[in-house]
């Protein structure tokens, strides 16, 4: 028996089936869906622009695709490494299983990643490319002309072939954004057996808490890399990306409020038991981290921070605290659902326990290390596509 086991048996409480004891599904898989509705959230931050013409976000419009195609990268990985056979990963590929949910993600990721995502970027780009390819030389120069798929026109008809483009694939990649975490929720809110899990709402809550979280992460990086690059923000940009995250979380608030509300009235079995689960097991990463400092402080932020008492560069301290506490929040959600819902006996009459690791295969280190893979990718992304104002050294030097 290992000693995390062991320990675990330590901390069991009332009366558990054995199979209960250990918790499966560990900080990795509450880190996957984690990862996936960061992807869907920037997307939708992508699109507002795009599609719902919000041109006061144009500026954060290539950073958030990059952003979403930086996370969109490692989102497997959690799973990956939650198998333990990272070889047979592919196997749901190659020996497809259509009634399976779970290898549904499967063919949504490759949706997304090889028939939304690059296409996008690549016809948003390609003027670009082709650009710094006849600017630039060396190894990056090298990229740049692979990257141009040997497309060289950049005539305004072209041009305008390739907005078109962008503008079709922009309307089918944000259903499949939504799809693409949507299904995360339903996953958990199809297992009937579990109560805490059991809910039509989970789909769209996790949609919701996917649209926070990205419209989050872009406004968080938007300003941090304003600050690296040392210029100033763009004020209605900034401003506007605040609303529309106010906007969302008053949305997500009031779906989980349903969902809760709903699980208290109908008082279906195990009701106790979950009651119990909220204000003891997960009272500090329900009550205190997701619903206190990770859904009402920001709220109650945004709300002052929107009146205009405060000028920009207080509210932009504002925004830069408010977005950190969402993503912890967020991820305190998916914590809630994954683990907490693990942490319950079917009997309703005993709970378990999870002790996370620090090193080692579902441990808190392999956690932290995929977290911050995304923003790696991401670095190396932007240094090689440029998302700013202008890319182009000719432009800098006209726009100064």
């Amino acid at each position: 028996m290992s000693e995390i086991l062991w320990q675990v048996l330590q901390h069991v409480q009332g009366y558990i089936y054995p199979n209960e004891v250990e918790v499966n599904w560990s900080v990795l898989i509450a880190l996957y869906p984690y990862i996936t509705g960061l992807v869907a959230g920037a997307f939708i931050v992508a699109s507002l622009e795009r599609i719902f013409k919000v041109e006061a976000v144009k500026p954060t419009y290539r950073l958030a695709l990059l952003t979403a195609l930086a996370f969109l990268l490692c989102a497997p990985l959690p799973l990956v490494a939650h198998l333990g056979h990272p070889e047979r990963a592919l196997e749901i590929m190659m020996t497809p299983h259509l009634s399976s949910a779970m290898a549904g993600f499967g063919f949504v990721y490759a949706w997304y990643l090889m028939a939304v995502l690059l296409i996008e970027l690549y016809f948003d780009y390609r003027k670009d490319i082709v650009m710094w390819s006849q600017e630039v030389g060396g190894i990056k120069g090298f990229i740049y002309k692979i990257l141009t798929l040997g497309d060289y026109n950049i005539s305004d008809e072209a041009v305008k072939a390739d907005n078109k483009i962008v503008n079709i694939v922009t309307v089918i990649g944000l259903p499949s954004a939504a799809f693409l975490h949507g299904y995360v929720g339903f996953i958990f809110g199809s297992v009937k057996a579990n109560h805490w899990w059991s809910s039509p709402l989970m789909p769209i809550i996790f949609l919701f808490s996917a649209m926070v979280s990205g419209i989050a992460l872009v406004l968080l990086i938007y300003i941090v890399s304003s600050y690296i690059r040392g210029v100033e923000l763009d004020r209605a940009c900034t401003d506007t990306l605040a609303n529309y995250l106010l906007y969302s979380y008053l949305l997500d608030l009031s779906l989980e409020f349903m969902e809760l509300a709903h699980l208290f009235y109908t008082q279906e079995e195990g009701i106790d038991a979950i009651r119990v689960l909220i204000t003891d097991k997960l009272f500090w990463t329900f009550i205190v981290i997701q619903v206190f400092l990770g859904t009402l402080v920001p709220i109650f932020l945004l709300i002052i921070a929107r009146t205009g008492i405060f000028k920009f560069n207080v509210r932009k301290w504002i925004y830069i605290f408010v977005t950190t506490l969402t993503l912890i929040g967020v991820f305190a959600m998916r914590w809630n659902v994954v683990i907490g819902g693990q942490l319950i006996s079917k009997t309703y009459l005993g709970y378990t326990t999870y002790i996370m690791p620090l090193f080692g295969p579902e441990s808190l280190s392999l956690a932290l290390a995929i977290w911050i893979l995304p923003f790696i990718i991401l670095a190396v992304l932007i240094k090689l596509l440029p998302p700013w104002e202008h890319p182009h050294e000719w432009e800098k030097t006209e726009a100064e």
